[in-house]
């Protein structure tokens, strides 16, 4: 016997699940209801009534969206009091929004204007003075006009329930209620830009998009994010060779449909401070040149240099060009490379350093145990993903490392690698918590790999999974949480020490020994040029940042929007991205780069097109070529060497400003602006309120 509620709407009989809303059984069959406050995602509000429908027996029209099916409902969503009671509602929405369509910046991208066409009337009844609602500040992000706002309050339930910013809320009541900050400061949180997509009617838009253009005017590519290791999915506007936005795409699987405000607003750095020509340096200035002149400089140096050649890989760089640089450093005979610009102690099989539950796997997990991470700076958007378990009750979280809000309760147990230490030994009373779940999980960040003894601390962190039996036939929640895009790709394609090679640490020795006298900097912008001592460095990026800055040549390269490359996320999920604009100048893709280097060297590479350079790739990482997939990883592996000793020191973050954590950020006008009106807000709050 089934135990699924059967449903007539507009005479289509369909099923659907006990405590479906009608409004969701109209849309299983195939009925279109009109909706300004109902969210799939949020909470239900019920305060806008454009959802209403008709129900037999009903004594007026209820609304869809917080009703729940009952056995054999008649619903009608096409009576004529359906039709009245819609335009009713929508004339009453209209009354106070201003006819501002021409100018309002949500033109032509409108739900309201939408509805109001498909469900409204051609005039109102209404004569009287509208009212005006003073702007309310948001900060740099969120532009306001709160005179259009029809108190669908989707923008609160957000901030409340999926960022656990409780900043926005309402004030007065009736006419009078005015949605708004506490305090009027700006929103503190990493996931503010997503209010701009909710709002229905344009009360809240992009600040620094607002005016710049129409939708109509842009191409839109569909592509994926560089600047967390989430790899959330985005879709790129631009105007001629010019980025003007950036959206969120729906994947269930990765972002649902949510996007970190760096990640959406990082898009005018993507314009500035570019590299556009090669540069050589000349009397400890950089001048500009021409590409075989780079070269020639490059091989003069190859051919004289003393010590041995070294390459590093940055935070954004593609697989691709990893894949590429690596072939080069073996046809110059090199073993002196590495991907973790950081110094993270990872190695091993895949499931040494994946995600291994996946991030829509943290929604099955009952236990969560957090190590040298922040996941809300580190990772908004799957920080969400936690929240969300946690708000579904019975998920006890815990962590190690500086205390601090991470929008949901977690219970702070230690600082450093002793209460780990005391985890592992089972004289902690969180260790129990773990070892009764069913499903617990652990997430190790970079503050506690990106450390001297970081291989015992994640020989700590597995020897606590299978204490507590993390990782079984059906489970796996032994998870690495990476804040590079670039990581997992290169640590997939092997960029890393070969044998007699040098990791990063070692190749900053050796640079400061002399051994190593030339180091290609490959999108690696967190170097200190001082610690390179004197060797002589090739900057490869898109940039002009601090790799850029002490570089003795630099090679210009195209930005993640600027081609169509592989980018690896944290839970080791191969994604496509798509060339949304070309390059500005000179730059180049950065594999075209690497190929035409090594014609140069005479040390010419097997490829000379993309797709064959794949071909070999994927032989080396098949898993690779399976776009979009979660490919089964095994077990994780202790490290051969592990450092015994573990040093004392509590656990440091290992990202310090959320806004200006690469190159593409720390060349954004926005994110410096977010970054300031952070400083200023961090200020105020550690006033006593007493000081003037």
């Amino acid at each position: 016997m089934s135990d699924r509620v059967n449903v007539t709407v507009d005479g289509i009989a369909v099923e659907v699940e006990p405590g479906t809303t009608i409004l969701q059984a109209c849309e299983e069959a195939g009925v279109e209801i009109p909706r300004f406050c109902y969210h799939e995602r949020l909470s239900v509000a019920g305060n806008c009534r454009m959802c209403l429908v008709e129900v037999e027996k009903a004594p007026k029209p209820v609304a869809s969206c917080a009703m729940p099916v009952a056995p054999d409902m008649v619903v009608n969503t096409q009576s004529d009091s359906v039709k009245s009671a819609r335009e009713g509602v929508m004339e009453f929405l209209l009354i106070n929004h201003p006819l501002d369509c021409p100018i309002c910046d949500q033109g032509g991208e409108c739900d309201l204007q939408d509805q109001a066409l498909g469900y409204g009337v051609d005039s109102s009844r209404f004569e009287d003075n509208k009212r005006a609602v003073e702007e309310k500040e948001m900060g740099p992000l969120v532009k306001t006009v709160m005179t259009r706002c029809i108190h669908c309050t989707r923008c609160v339930r957000f901030a409340t329930e999926v960022a656990g910013v409780p900043e926005i809320g309402a004030i007065g009541r009736g006419e009078d209620m005015e949605i708004t900050t506490y305090l009027e400061a700006s929103l503190e949180s990493e996931m503010s830009g997503n209010v701009i997509d909710l709002c229905p009617v344009g009360a809240l838009t992009s600040k620094p998009y607002a005016f710049t253009a129409r939708p109509w005017e842009l191409r839109k590519t569909e592509t994926i994010d560089v600047m967390d290791a989430v790899g959330s999915n985005i879709r790129v506007d631009v105007r001629g060779r010019e980025v003007m936005r950036i959206l969120p795409r729906d994947n269930e699987a990765v972002n649902e449909e949510w996007l970190s405000d760096k990640s959406r607003f990082v898009w005018d750095g993507l314009n500035t401070q570019r590299l556009d020509r090669p540069y050589l340096r000349v009397d400890d200035k950089l001048q500009a040149t021409d590409w075989p002149s780079a070269f020639d400089a490059i091989a003069a140096q190859l051919e004289a240099g003393s010590g041995q050649v070294a390459a590093l890989a940055g935070d954004l760089v593609c697989t691709e060009g990893q894949f590429a640089l690596k072939s080069l450093m073996e046809k110059l005979g090199s073993a002196h490379l590495d991907c973790r610009q950081d110094g993270a102690k990872l190695s091993g099989p895949r499931a040494n350093y994946l995600f291994n539950t996946g991030i829509a796997g943290i929604e099955d997990a009952d236990a969560l145990l957090l190590i040298g991470t922040n996941p809300r700076l580190e990772a908004a958007v799957l920080n969400a993903r936690v929240r969300k378990r946690w708000l579904a009750g019975n998920f006890p979280i815990a962590a190690i490392g500086q205390p601090t809000d991470l929008t949901y309760d977690a219970e702070f147990i230690g600082a450093g690698p002793q209460t780990l230490a005391q985890l592992v030994e089972g004289k902690h009373g969180f260790a129990d918590v773990l070892s009764k779940a069913e499903r617990p999980m652990l997430i190790l960040g970079q503050g506690a790999l990106a450390r001297s003894d970081g291989a015992g601390v994640f020989a700590q962190a597995l020897a606590l999974a299978d204490e507590t039996g993390m990782i079984s036939d059906d489970w796996n929640g032994f998870n690495v949480l990476h804040t590079a895009a670039g990581r997992v790709g290169g640590m997939d394609i092997g960029f890393l020490p070969g044998e007699g090679g040098r990791d990063r640490n070692g190749i900053i020795e050796g640079c400061k020994s002399g051994d190593i006298s030339t180091v290609i900097l490959y999108g690696a912008d967190e170097i200190d040029r001082d610690e390179l001592g004197g060797a002589f460095v090739i900057y490869i990026g898109s940039h002009g940042d601090r790799g850029a800055h002490g570089a003795d040549v630099i090679l210009p390269a195209a930005a993640y929007t600027e081609k169509q490359a592989i980018f690896v996320n944290t839970e080791g999920r191969a994604q496509m991205s798509e060339r949304a604009a070309f390059p500005p100048g000179d730059a180049r893709e950065d594999w075209k780069i690497f190929r035409a280097l090594s014609d140069h060297l005479n040390v010419t590479l097997d490829f000379d097109t993309v797709d064959a350079l794949r071909k070999v790739m994927f032989e080396l990482a098949p898993h690779l070529a399976r776009f979009d997939e979660l490919v089964p990883t095994g077990v994780p592996e202790k490290p051969v060497a592990v450092v015994t000793e573990l040093d004392a020191a509590a656990f440091v973050p290992a990202l310090t400003d959320y806004y200006l954590t690469n190159p593409i950020a720390r060349a954004s006008a926005t994110m410096a602006a977010c970054a300031e009106a952070k400083r200023e807000r961090a200020k105020a709050i550690g006033g006593t309120g007493t000081d003037g």
